[in-house]
């Protein structure tokens, strides 16, 4: 019997992967997904596993990132200003780019004053996902209890935990929420913070990858140039060139969903000209957050304790929440080896079988659910990513489902390291 499960889970796990195989074909039919970081959170996940017999959620251990908010800092709303009014004011924009001009400068003052913080998009998202999560377990909340809530001490992060504990206590009134955004509990949500009191030296990680032999499948298709021309007529005598000029409009172009203004900027890109860069980018996205792997192990080492106090009966939380960045999220998910080979990655055109850095999206989030048996003892876990079911780097004959004396062993050792 065990035989015929391990083949099921192994048929299961080959499936998933052939699935990932059409990754590029999936970009080009959603190019809002070559946003990466950017690409808002959808609610298309399919149904979910039904538990082993005799088993029911419990617990609920939950890292997510922010939702959707305005550009980051303002550099990009004041560049974009000067380069716009420099242009018009030299007659170097075309009836298009006179028709940008026009829209922005009348959008301007509220993305100044926006900046960095979290949309209605956001709010929005954490509320959906909050429910979501409610209606998917509804043992874990039905007859209420505690939970505890942590974010990093950013704006954006602290409305998004409202958001979300909001949602929640709606659903349920008898659910007792503690929300916290204190330098004390940076360690569990974003332990590279300069405030964090309990910040350690972390070696940065190296990537073993040979990158001479990456051969991206799809290309840029136009150039900086050509795009810039759609608006422009000449960039010569402004103070910035036109490679400047193309970043600055592709990076207010993939916010625009999150701030709610997708009108704007309407056929300056076509969809294959956003997805053409993706593979590369995505690579970049996985090099650069790799690196910090290392600095993530508190939190996982938070993941494991808290959950550990609930199962030893030290704790009577129902939920563990905790809401920080991409820049914590997507080293987590390269350090827990989400949809990843235990082995790792080492050829960069297979990257983007495993990792896709839209799942690093707005509101993007990873969720344990935690499940026990009257009949036996041992505890399970499954874990989900934006609401997929995901493989984890573990050996089991129940997938999606693992069991917790593995998953202990196994990301204690990795934050002992």
């Amino acid at each position: 019997m065990k035989r015929i499960l391990l083949v099921i889970a192994l048929f299961i796990c080959a499936f998933s992967y052939a699935q990932r195989m059409n990754v590029l074909e999936e970009v080009k039919a959603n190019p809002q997904k070559s946003y990466g970081t950017d690409y808002p959170y959808t609610f298309d996940a399919p149904a979910l596993t039904k538990a082993p017999k005799g088993y029911s959620p419990f617990y609920i251990s939950h890292y997510a990132r922010h939702g959707s908010r305005y550009y980051w800092n303002n550099s990009l709303y004041l560049e974009l200003d000067t380069i716009m009014t420099e242009a018009h004011e030299k007659h170097l924009l075309n009836a298009e780019g006179e028709k940008f001009y026009e829209q922005y400068k009348a959008l301007y003052p509220e993305f100044m004053a926006g900046m960095g913080e979290l949309t209605r998009v956001g709010w929005d998202q954490h509320q959906g996902i909050a429910r979501k999560m409610y209606e998917s377990f509804p043992e874990v909340f039905k007859n209420g209890g505690t939970i505890r809530a942590i974010s990093s001490t950013t704006g954006r992060c602290i409305i998004s935990m409202a958001a979300f504990c909001q949602a929640m206590v709606q659903c349920n009134p008898k659910i007792d929420i503690y929300e916290q955004a204190s330098r004390a509990t940076l360690h569990g949500v974003k332990p590279d913070a300069d405030e964090n009191p309990y910040k350690t030296r972390a070696p940065r990680a190296r990537l073993e990858m040979d990158m001479s032999g990456f051969k991206p499948e799809t290309q840029q298709i136009a150039s900086n140039d050509e795009i810039v021309a759609r608006l422009f007529t000449s960039t010569e005598g402004l103070s910035r060139n036109s490679r400047r000029i193309y970043s600055n409009l592709k990076n207010l172009y993939t916010s625009l969903p999150s701030i709610g203004h997708e009108e704007l900027l309407v056929g300056l890109f076509k969809p294959e000209e956003l997805t053409a860069n993706w593979e590369s980018s995505n690579l970049s996205s996985y090099r650069n957050w790799y690196r910090d792997i290392n600095v993530m192990k508190p939190i996982v080492a938070d993941i494991l304790e808290q959950a550990k106090l609930v199962i030893d009966g030290e704790c009577n939380d129902i939920a563990s929440l905790r809401f920080g960045h991409d820049t914590n999220l997507g080293p987590l998910t390269i350090l827990m080896g989400i949809n990843m080979p235990k082995e790792g990655v080492s050829d960069p055109n297979e990257l983007k079988y495993y990792f896709q850095s839209w799942q690093i999206g707005k509101a993007a989030n990873l969720q344990f659910i935690f499940y026990k048996s009257k009949k036996n003892p041992e505890i399970l876990v499954k874990c989900l990513q934006n609401g997929f079911e995901v493989q984890l780097p573990l050996d089991t004959d129940n997938y999606p489902y693992y069991k917790w004396s593995d998953f202990y062993a196994y990301y204690s050792a990795i934050c002992a390291e």
